[in-house]
């Protein structure tokens, strides 16, 4: 059995502890801090690496040349060194923690630091990162080159892994992938998909076609540093089907596509009510073996899930390595 990374969690909903207010329906969401309390930003990332995560995501989901432009009056350089700033304070958690644990037996390895990219859609404000709709109106130069100064930014500023994610559409993810075999072929980095159902990706294409098409691409291109494929922001309950289409049981370990997934807690959000449903959602923790079975090699949490609720998964995750090893 494969070794399994666990990521973190939601960070705009655990930066809400630490700033005091929900931050959904801000245009800039958590990136709006970046500029006015990174200490917050820094404390966010320690709450996750303390509850056990083994990867950070920096907090530039939502960070873009035109949404700093537009909501906080930065001009271009000065938009992307928040972006450079923002990986650092991210660096700064790792430092601090790692400094703090030095001496815990029980810790592995070096957390990595992710960049977090999301999706062309994002930073139009209009909620098309979940439908995937501009992918008949935006060509592929023009996606690549609104992605290609925050990647750079990133990556500058000394991250390890790209964390493409929330990317509603099979167009999207061709053409970052097209970018980052031509242009950063030494660069690892994963894919992860918005769905709308247990089949279909945002814009409608089918997970399984996409994934496969996307895995053999990547091989064809000899670029062995797509780490993995799959979803996040997406209810819990329908990461299984959508994984069983792509990783039958049967197929041998060697052969399986390897997999990521960082699930919303399972409320349902509104522009009207909010998140609703807490009292229903089943713990993601009890999704994870079955998720490990389908050859999930990355797990975490997005929307609504705490840092407590990576210290749990972290800990069935040992459980489910530990109960393998016995058999």
């Amino acid at each position: 059995m494969a070794n399994v990374t666990v990521l973190d969690g939601g960070f705009a909903t655990q930066l809400s502890v630490h700033v005091g207010k929900s931050i959904d329906g801000d245009p800039l969401w958590s990136a709006r801090f970046n500029a006015t309390d990174p200490n917050a930003v820094f404390k966010t990332h320690l709450d996750f690496l303390e509850a056990g995560a083994e990867a950070i995501m920096t907090n530039t989901y939502q960070a873009s040349i035109e949404g700093y432009g537009e909501y906080l009056h930065l001009n271009e350089d000065t938009s992307l060194n928040l972006i450079k700033s923002t990986v650092r304070v991210a660096q700064m958690a790792r430092n601090h923690f790692l400094a703090k644990s030095a001496a815990d037996e029980r810790r592995t390895g070096i957390p990595l630091l992710v960049a977090s990219i999301g999706p062309y859609g994002a930073h139009l404000h209009d909620g098309s990162e979940y439908t995937g709709r501009y992918a008949a109106d935006v060509c592929v130069d023009t996606i690549q080159k609104w992605h290609r100064p925050r990647i750079d930014a990133c990556l500058e500023a000394g991250v390890d892994v790209l964390g493409i994610e929330t990317i509603p559409c099979k167009m999207e993810a061709e053409a970052l992938l097209d970018l980052l075999c031509d242009e950063y072929p030494t660069v690892r980095f994963w894919i992860s998909f918005q769905c709308k159902d247990n089949q279909h990706l945002a814009n409608g294409e089918l997970f399984s076609d996409t994934v496969n098409s996307l895995w053999a691409k990547a091989r064809q291109r000899r670029n062995k540093n797509l780490l993995a494929l799959g979803v996040n922001c997406v209810h819990p309950q329908i990461v299984t089907p959508l994984f069983r289409s792509v990783n039958d049981k049967r197929l041998p370990e060697e052969l399986r596509i390897p997999l990521i997934v960082y699930p919303n807690s399972g409320e349902v959000y509104t522009v009207e009510e909010g998140w609703q449903g807490r009292e229903d959602c089943v713990p993601l923790e009890h999704y994870v073996p079955q998720w490990i079975e389908l050859g999930a090699r990355f797990i975490g949490g997005c929307c609504r899930t705490y840092a407590r609720d990576i210290k749990r998964i972290k800990q069935t995750v040992i459980n489910h390595a530990n109960s393998n090893h016995c058999q």
